[in-house]
């Protein structure tokens, strides 16, 4: 209104006002501007000072007795001919800096449809796992884990709908490394041994027996991924 009022009567003087008014403004702005920038450069500031310090609290951890934790695995595939979905959870205690006992799930499903094949397998277990190896200032810490479960596996067929139970036993080597203090990448290599004996409902019971020689050599031809939670 005041800006309306002037410009009835233009003159040197009321020329000047207008100026100081819009210099007024621009000055506002300017300020308002300027401190917004400050605001988010700060915010931004905070933000990346706190992911550094998280990842930072990664280094030099260790375990202790009472440490628990929760790791799986998710696996999907889909397309073609195949549709398999898997996911194995599991759960960790310490008993000290180095050794781990838990229990673990797993299931999954497997659909061929050329054959018009259905596979189902749930199976539940316990572990045990030793921590061996740390580097890169702790992050980095490798296992060995021996496991022992029970799975209840139905297949399905167009003509045939099976179900057997298994006893499964296995020693793996893995690799934990910790992002951050409480989240790790978990990476399941090759095993190196591997028991198996299915007994079908109406059938002959099999027994399987796998003994990884070439460790080394091997020992990254199908790795898993995971995530751990250290708590």
């Amino acid at each position: 209104m005041r800006l309306i009022t002037i410009l009835g009567s233009l003159n040197i003087k009321n020329i000047i006002l207008i100026l100081q008014y819009l210099k007024a403004i621009i000055m506002k702005t300017k300020f308002f501007v300027i401190l917004s920038m400050l605001t988010f450069s700060f915010a931004h500031a905070q933000e990346e000072q706190q992911v550094d310090s998280e990842l930072n609290s990664a280094k030099g951890i260790t375990f202790q007795n009472g440490d628990m934790f929760l790791e799986g695995a998710i696996k999907i595939s889909t397309g073609g001919d195949q549709d398999f979905y898997g996911f194995s959870p599991k759960f960790g205690y310490f008993l000290n800096d180095k050794v781990a006992v838990g229990a673990k799930l797993n299931y999954s499903s497997n659909d061929v449809e050329s054959t018009n094949t259905k596979t189902n397998i749930f199976g539940v277990g316990a572990f045990a796992r030793y921590y061996f190896l740390e580097l890169d200032k702790k992050r980095f810490k490798a296992f060995a884990e021996a496991g022992l479960g029970y799975g209840r596996n139905r297949v399905e067929t167009p003509v045939n709908d099976d179900t057997s139970n298994s006893v499964t036993g296995d020693i793996t080597v893995g690799l934990n490394y910790f992002v951050t203090k409480n989240i790790a990448v978990t990476f399941t290599l090759a095993n190196v041994l591997a028991y198996n004996s299915v007994s079908p409902e109406d059938g002959v019971s099999s027994n399987t027996f796998d003994l990884n020689i070439n460790l080394f050599e091997n020992i990254f031809d199908q790795p898993q991924f995971g995530l751990l939670y250290r708590f």
